[in-house]
C-alpha cells in the first residue's frame, strides 16, 4: 500500500517552522511530528541520568532502552519518555543548549532517525526538524526550508521566554542563536542545511498567515501534479 504524503520542514530555531508545521498539519488534516522535541527529551533524560553529552556509548545505550512516544492531548502533541511527560520541561534555554550537543552524536541521530521513519511510516504527516529533507526523508513529497535572520529569531525567542516569566537577555539570546547555528550547520552528522529541492522561505519580514498561505499553495500544487522538485 502506498503511504500518504510526507512534508518535510527544516530550518533553524526561531524561524517559525514549528508554529507553521502545526498550522499546516491542522489545515491539511495531517499528523504532526516535532523531531526537535525528540532530541530535547533525550538530552534532558540523559542529563537526569548524569550522562555526559560527549559519552556516545552511554547515549547509545540510553536510546536503545527508553520508550519515547507522542500523544495528542487537548490540541497539543505531548512527548513522553517511559511514561513521563517531558513536553514542558524541555522548553528551556538550558535544554536547548544541551540538545544541540547531544543531537550531534551519531548514535543519537541514528536512533532518532529510525524512530522518526517509523512514526511517519503511514504518511500524511508533517515532520519538522533540521535534517528531515536531507536525511530522514530525502524522498519527501514536499520540502520546505524556513529561515529568518539570527536577530529576528533571537527577538522571537526572547519574547517567548519573557512571556513565560524568565529573566533573559536579548543580546545573550541572539548570541546563543548564532552559536547554535554554527554548531548545527557544521556538525559531522546530519548538519542543518537546505535540501537542494526544498522551497526556502525567509520569514524575517513576513506575517505568519502570509507564510502559511504560501506554503499551502505550494503543497496543493505539488501534491496535485505529483512534482516533488522546486
Amino acid at each position: 500500500m502506498k503511504r500518504g504524503p510526507v512534508i518535510a520542514i527544516d530550518g533553524p530555531a526561531g524561524s517559525g517552522k514549528s508554529t507553521l508545521a502545526k498550522l499546516l498539519a491542522k489545515e491539511l488534516g495531517f499528523a504532526y511530528i516535532d523531531t526537535g522535541a525528540m532530541y530535547r527529551a533525550v538530552a534532558l533524560k540523559a542529563h537526569e541520568q548524569k550522562i555526559d553529552s560527549d559519552d556516545e556509548n552511554a547515549l547509545k545505550d540510553l536510546c536503545s532502552t527508553i520508550n519515547l512516544y507522542f500523544e495528542a492531548k487537548a490540541n497539543a502533541n505531548k512527548i513522553f519518555i517511559d511514561g513521563n511527560d517531558y513536553s514542558e520541561k524541555i522548553r528551556t534555554p538550558f535544554v536547548s543548549r544541551l540538545s544541540s550537543k547531544v543531537s550531534s552524536q551519531k548514535a543519537v541521530r541514528d536512533a532518532m532517525v529510525r524512530l522518526q521513519r517509523l512514526l511517519a511510516a503511514k504518511g500524511s504527516v508533517i515532520m519538522e526538524g533540521r535534517d528531515i529533507g536531507t536525511v530522514v526523508f530525502p524522498d519527501a513529497d514536499v520540502k520546505f526550508y524556513i529561515d529568518a535572520s539570527p536577530e529576528v529569531r533571537g527577538r522571537r525567542r526572547y519574547a517567548e521566554l519573557k512571556e513565560k516569566g524568565e529573566n533573559v537577555s536579548l543580546d545573550t539570546i541572539i548570541a546563543e542563536e548564532k552559536v547554535r547555528d554554527q554548531r548545527d550547520s557544521t556538525r559531522e552528522h546530519a548538519p542543518l542545511k537546505k535540501a537542494d529541492d526544498a522551497v526556502c522561505i525567509d520569514t524575517s519580514n513576513m506575517e505568519l498567515q502570509d507564510v502559511l498561505a504560501k506554503m499551502l499553495k505550494i503543497v496543493k500544487e505539488k501534491l496535485t501534479i505529483g512534482n516533488t522538485h522546486c
